[in-house]
């Protein structure tokens, strides 16, 4: 479900400060895509996240 990956993903974003997308895909079993998608929804609703 994909509001309990967005809330996992801020958690180990808090916790773990540096992570890949590579990383939480394989971790939540969906695409690197699906995630880069989560991380806009996430920076949508004004929670600060910085990636390079």
């Amino acid at each position: 479900m994909q509001i309990n990956r967005l809330f996992e993903i801020v958690y180990i974003l808090l916790n773990k400060k540096i992570t890949t997308a590579k990383e939480l895909a394989e971790r939540f079993e969906v695409s690197v895509r699906t995630i880069y998608r989560d991380i806009d929804t996430l920076s949508s609703a004004g929670i600060p996240i910085y990636a390079s």
